[in-house]
C-alpha cells in the first residue's frame, strides 16, 4: 500500500547508523547528550498528521543549518489524562507507535517526557528554562499555530518568542496546514474517523489510519460461517466508528487484506461494541497475537439481516469488495 510523505528507506537508514533514538525522560534527570545543541519542536504529536508533519521538517532543515540534531519532545501519558480525566479521549497514536512515526519523518531524537504533577506546574519560563535552555541546550525552536507550555497554558507563542530572544535561540512559527480550507488538527482526525470518514482521516494524516490490539477469544460464529475473524480485544487507540471497513492487516511481520466489522452484530442479538477482522487468505491461529489494522475504505454501514443465509450473502459481497478496493491500492 502506498505510504504518503515518508521519507526515502535510504534516508531513514542513514540515520538509523547516526544514532536515531526514543529517550524516556522525568524531570530533574540530566538530558541524553546525544539529543543536545540540535533543533526542537515541543508538543503532544498524536496522530503525527499532515500538520505535524510539515512542522518536523522545518525541524530537521533547521537541525541541518546548524549542524546539530533534529529533536522532538512529547509527553507520555498525555496530559489530559492527569488535567482533566474526565474530559480525556482515546489516542490516535500510542507513545511507541507515535515515537516510530516521528523517527519516519525524519525525527534523529524523540525525547519521552513522563507527564507527572511537578511537571504540570512549571510555568512557561520555568520549563523553557529546565529544559529547552538547559537541558537540551537548544539553538533553534521551531513550533506550530496552537502551540501552548507551561501551567496552564500560559505559555502562549507570544511568550515562546520573548523567551527565545531573552535566551538568544531563534524561534520559529509556522502557519496551519489546511486541507478543503480548514487547519488540519488532531481534533478534526479524531471526528472524522468517528465518523467513519477513514479515506478523509487518511488525507489529513497523509496515511491509512492504524488501529492497534491482541486477538482475543469470540463466539466463533464467524468460522461456523466460513469466514473466521479476530476479535480484537485490548485496543490501544481510538476506534473508528461502526461499519464495515477494508483493511490492510499487520500481523507477525506480514500484510493480509482483511474485512474488518465495528460495532454490535444485530443479527445475533449482540449489543456490545467489537472490532472483528476477517484476513483473506489467510489459514492460522492468530489468538493472543498482536495486529496492526490500516484502515482503507469504509464499505457499508452495521446492519441486522434476516438470517445466516442473508448475512453470508452479504459477508461475501463485503469480501469481493475489499479484495477489488485493496488490489487497485496494490496490496
Amino acid at each position: 500500500m502506498r505510504r504518503c510523505g515518508l521519507p526515502s528507506a535510504a534516508m531513514v537508514g542513514a540515520k538509523l547508523l547516526l544514532g536515531m533514538a526514543t529517550h524516556h525522560y522525568d524531570l530533574g534527570q540530566p538530558m541524553p547528550p546525544d539529543c543536545r545543541g540540535g533543533a526542537l519542536a515541543i508538543g503532544n504529536f498524536d496522530g503525527v498528521h499532515r500538520g505535524h508533519q510539515t512542522l518536523i521538517a522545518e525541524v530537521v532543515r533547521q537541525a541541518g543549518l546548524i549542524g546539530g540534531p533534529a529533536v522532538v519532545l512529547t509527553f507520555d501519558p498525555h496530559p489530559t489524562q492527569l488535567l482533566r480525566p474526565d474530559s480525556f479521549q482515546p489516542l490516535l497514536t500510542p507513545p511507541d507507535h507515535r515515537a516510530e512515526l516521528l523517527h519516519r519523518y525524519g525525527v534523529d531524537h524523540v525525547v519521552m517526557v513522563r507527564t507527572s504533577p511537578s511537571l504540570l506546574q512549571l510555568s512557561a519560563a520555568e520549563f523553557f528554562e529546565r529544559i529547552v535552555v538547559a537541558g537540551l541546550q537548544t539553538k533553534a525552536v521551531v513550533e506550530g499555530f496552537n502551540f501552548g507550555f507551561g501551567r496552564n497554558r500560559e505559555g502562549t507563542l507570544e511568550v515562546l518568542q520573548e523567551l527565545g530572544r531573552a535566551a538568544g535561540i531563534p524561534v520559529a512559527l509556522l502557519p496551519a496546514v489546511e486541507v478543503d480550507g480548514r487547519p488540519v488538527s488532531t481534533s478534526r482526525v479524531r471526528d472524522d474517523l468517528l465518523a467513519g470518514a477513514v479515506e478523509r482521516a487518511a488525507m489529513l494524516l497523509g496515511r491509512p489510519y492504524r488501529l492497534f490490539g491482541v486477538v482475543g477469544l469470540g463466539q466463533r460464529r464467524g468460522q461456523t460461517l466460513g469466514f473466521p475473524t479476530a476479535n480484537l480485544g485490548r485496543v490501544a487507540n481510538l476506534v473508528p466508528g461502526n461499519g464495515v471497513y477494508a483493511v490492510a492487516v499487520e500481523v507477525d511481520g506480514h500484510r493480509w487484506p482483511g474485512a474488518a466489522n465495528v460495532g454490535p452484530n444485530p443479527t445475533f442479538g449482540e449489543q456490545d461494541r467489537k472490532v472483528e477482522v476477517h484476513l483473506l487468505g489467510f489459514d492460522g491461529d492468530l489468538y493472543d497475537k498482536p495486529l496492526a489494522l490500516d484502515f482503507v475504505a469504509r464499505i457499508r454501514d452495521t446492519r441486522p439481516f434476516t438470517g445466516p443465509d442473508e448475512l453470508v450473502r452479504q459477508i461475501r459481497a463485503d469480501v469481493a469488495q475489499v479484495r477489488a478496493l485493496l488490489e487497485r491500492d496494490h496490496l
